[in-house]
């Protein structure tokens, strides 16, 4: 099996060593680009199964490149940044963005969920499918309908344009309709992390998935929260 390869786009160098270094020594080959440009060369001519996104780049910021890459690849992407403001970490997310960090932070911990990520993306690439198609080939939930194969989802005729965790969130949800499940255990489920944890990246994935279903169907809540206990299809 091959070393994993993720790229590092990030223009402080301390950081971009810091991070490599610790990658490296948990058996990954890392790469560096010092700004967004050299990042979307790099991504455009390389194979990487891991992306690390600084938000503030010089030549193409970390939300345009993120935008790129998710027109053409589900590769995993995490944003880092030194700005605390819940809007930046929104953004990203809705970006297609699959997890979120804040400047400063343990790189053990980032390594962790570099191979989280990793690990959960390789299980959906390789047994997701097959076990979706086991299940059905569509999941219904009155109005709504859902595509595992082509990764789309309907509210009547009106397709619902949702990046892949909120698609993959929703499918979760979908497939043990009326279960009630904490945020912790959704992003356990869906992120594959039971020890990094996360809540709020789920409560944002929640909210937008809302936005958008309403959007198609404003007479119907398909997402329920259960105050203190968690969220449930419905």
């Amino acid at each position: 099996m091959h070393e994993k390869r993720v790229l590092i786009v990030e223009d402080e160098k301390m950081i971009a060593e810091l991070e490599r270094d610790y990658l490296e020594a948990s058996g990954f080959e890392a790469d560096i680009a010092a700004d967004g440009r050299e990042g979307m060369r790099k991504y455009v001519s390389e194979t990487y199964d891991f992306i690390i996104l600084d938000v503030m780049l010089p030549e193409i910021d970390g939300f345009e490149l993120c935008r790129a890459i998710r027109m053409g690849s589900d590769v995993p992407v995490m944003m880092v940044t030194a700005r605390k403001e819940d809007v930046d970490k929104i953004r990203g997310l809705g970006l297609g963005a699959d997890d979120y960090m804040i400047k400063p932070f343990s790189p053990p911990e980032m390594v962790a969920r570099v191979k989280a990520h990793i690990n959960m993306h390789e299980k959906l690439k390789t047994s997701g499918k097959d076990d979706r198609r086991a299940e059905k080939n569509e999941i219904r939930i009155g109005e709504l309908r859902m595509v595992p194969d082509e990764y789309r989802v309907y509210i009547g005729e009106k397709e619902v344009n949702l990046v892949k965790k909120e698609f993959d969130l929703l499918l979760f949800l979908a497939m043990n309709r009326g279960i009630v499940f904490s945020k912790d255990s959704i992003f356990e489920k869906v992120w594959g992390m039971d020890v990094v944890s996360d809540s709020s990246t789920v409560t944002v994935h929640i909210n937008r998935i809302r936005e958008k279903l309403r959007e198609a169907d404003p007479s119907h809540e398909y997402i329920e929260t259960l105050w203190g206990a968690g969220y449930r299809a419905k």
